[in-house]
């Protein structure tokens, strides 16, 4: 049992898994601190209210209706998924294209002239016994 769980742990897609999510996580703290700090605190003012989740909230029979909010969750997660596309995606899909694109093994390198020579003598000789 513990054997099939150290062989299910040092998998590599589940040691690969297990840092995305590092990465992920580290990344959004980031790109929220961006989109908190700069980009909403921007968007807010240019609607006028404190934040972008005061934007577009009213109550029906005491129910609190928040457009901001959504809006919000909506604006950090587009910025979450376009920073890891464009800074973590796209450089590994290029990287990973420059190693297709290299030999994988070594180029046969052309024999010299003086080696052709000596392969046709040699050749002569064994066609001529």
């Amino acid at each position: 049992m513990l054997k099939g769980f150290r062989d299910f742990i040092s998998r590599g897609s589940v040691v690969e898994l297990a840092v995305a999510v590092v990465i992920g996580a580290a990344f959004t703290a980031i790109v929220n601190a961006l989109v908190e700090g700069f980009i909403n605190p921007l968007i807010a003012a240019i609607f006028g209210k404190p934040d972008l989740t005061a934007v577009g909230n009213f109550t029906i029979n005491d129910a609190h209706f928040s457009i901001g909010l959504i809006l919000a969750a909506i604006f950090n997660f587009l910025c979450v998924a376009a920073a890891i596309y464009f800074f973590i995606v796209v450089p590994i899909n290029k990287m990973r294209e420059m190693r297709a694109k290299e030999p994988e093994g070594e180029e046969e390198i052309e024999p010299e002239e003086q080696i052709l020579l000596l392969r046709e003598i040699r050749d002569a000789l064994r066609d001529r016994v």
